[in-house]
């Protein structure tokens, strides 16, 4: 385990950064703390929070930031985020940029590494489709799929600029075999001292 490892994890929809981000925690030993698990675990356990979220993402809209920063604080004040953490999903635009910043720099932290899933649009979008008809999710339809990407591509690609400038940005070529993506991953991480130990 290393003394280490704040990590966030980027891409499009569909671009395999769930899949991907749970073996790097497992691998690291720190917990994957994925806004869009925490909010489907709220609309499925009926609470407050999911109900509110679930009426949000229906209209294919995103929550708003300070509910989400809200969230994700709690969950990175949890001891198990104590050594390390692996963001999915968060930030996802300028202003949680901000929120997170301020947030670990209050515990004089920062993150250590952006992993970025390169994936062409076509290739997001036929996953999403293929994983609508395979787990039946009533928010991958068509519209709500375009949707997201765009609001990716405005939004979510800026923040890359942002971590750019630290120089903190690996891009990783998403397109391959799950084995051969987390492998490109971890080689990237190595090279900044994040190593897995084995």
């Amino acid at each position: 385990m290393t003394a280490s490892a704040r990590l966030l994890i980027v891409g499009p929809q569909g671009s395999g950064k769930g899949t991907q981000g749970v073996r790097i925690a497992e691998a690291f030993g720190v917990p994957v703390v994925s806004t869009g698990d925490i909010f489907r675990a709220n609309i499925k356990g009926g609470t407050e929070l999911g109900a509110k979220v679930s009426e949000i993402t229906a209209r294919g809209d995103l929550v708003p930031d300070e509910l989400t920063s809200e969230i994700v604080r709690d969950r990175l004040s949890q001891d198990d985020a104590a050594g390390g953490f692996l963001l999915d999903g968060y930030p996802r635009n300028a202003v949680q940029v901000g929120h997170l910043d301020e947030f670990l720099a209050g515990r004089g932290e920062a993150l250590d590494a952006v992993i970025l899933l390169d994936v062409p649009r076509d290739e997001s979008i036929e996953r999403l489709r293929l994983r609508a008809e395979e787990q039946g999710r009533a928010d991958d339809t068509a519209e709500a799929i375009a949707h997201r990407l765009d609001i990716y591509e405005n939004e979510t690609a800026p923040i890359l600029g942002m971590y750019g400038v630290r120089g903190i940005v690996d891009k990783i070529d998403g397109v391959g075999s799950l084995d051969e993506i987390t492998e490109r991953i971890f080689v990237a991480l190595a090279a900044r001292g994040l190593s897995v130990q084995g």
